[in-house]
């Protein structure tokens, strides 16, 4: 089982984060992103899932300045307070959490293998964003919202990246994640896939949205591409 880590300290609040280890005791170092619902239990077995695969994961806490360990529901209070939350998000402070947690799991002694940043929805913006600092060696973005605000970034990306969209995606058309995408340099290694019929979520089994054979599939596309880059 995993345990929540101190990432670093400001005064008068403290940063954490989820650090879920693999069976051997040592692998590759996996920064998973949180969707706006927190570093709730979803989150939380996602990393110990990709732990058992072999990656020494940390999901940090990215709304620690707003409220520490936030965990919120998929209901619909739940989900109204996760807006709130990430209306209130600063990415400009965010982008210094990342690489605070990139910094603190290269630090850890039992990280061997390079790292890599995975996310899902806010968290797969945060993963890009990741990517952008040139701190990681690869990063994976399910469904990532609010690319389209980096373009910069995007026209500068030089890290390997996997990008997962819904083709019936409220949040982010296809067409629009498509105009994305032309934005990074041709010689940057990226890859996306499109999974017909899904919506905005797919991976999450607490979703109305979840497919389940989807999620299957996006999950061994992506640990694919975190074995050809780590």
């Amino acid at each position: 089982m995993g345990l929540w880590v101190g990432i670093s300290k400001e005064d008068p609040k403290v940063f954490s984060g989820y650090l879920a280890m693999p069976p051997k005791g040592f692998g590759p170092g996996l920064l998973l992103l949180q969707e706006i619902w927190g570093v709730n239990g979803h989150i939380r077995d996602l990393a110990e899932q990709y732990a058992a695969d072999g990656y020494v994961v940390l999901a940090p806490d990215m709304f620690w300045r707003q409220k520490t360990r936030v965990e919120l529901p998929y209901d619909e209070a739940g989900t109204a307070r996760a807006y709130e939350h990430l209306r209130a998000m600063d990415f400009a402070q965010a982008d210094a959490d990342l690489e605070v947690s990139i910094a603190f799991l290269s630090g850890l002694p039992f990280v061997d293998g390079g790292i890599a940043a995975l996310g899902y929805c806010l968290g797969g913006r945060l993963a890009f964003l990741a990517a952008s600092s040139g701190k990681i060696r690869a990063a994976v973005s399910y469904y990532g919202s609010g690319l389209g605000q980096h373009a910069a970034q995007l026209r500068s990306l030089t890290c390997p990246m996997l990008f997962h969209f819904a083709e019936q995606d409220h949040l982010i058309p296809v067409p629009e994640a498509m105009e994305w995408l032309a934005l990074i340099p041709r010689q940057t290694p990226v890859e996306h896939f499109v999974y017909a019929g899904r919506g905005h979520g797919f991976n999450c089994p607490y979703r109305p949205a979840y497919g389940q054979g989807d999620a299957a599939l996006a999950k061994g596309r992506t640990l694919q591409f975190l074995a050809r880059h780590l």
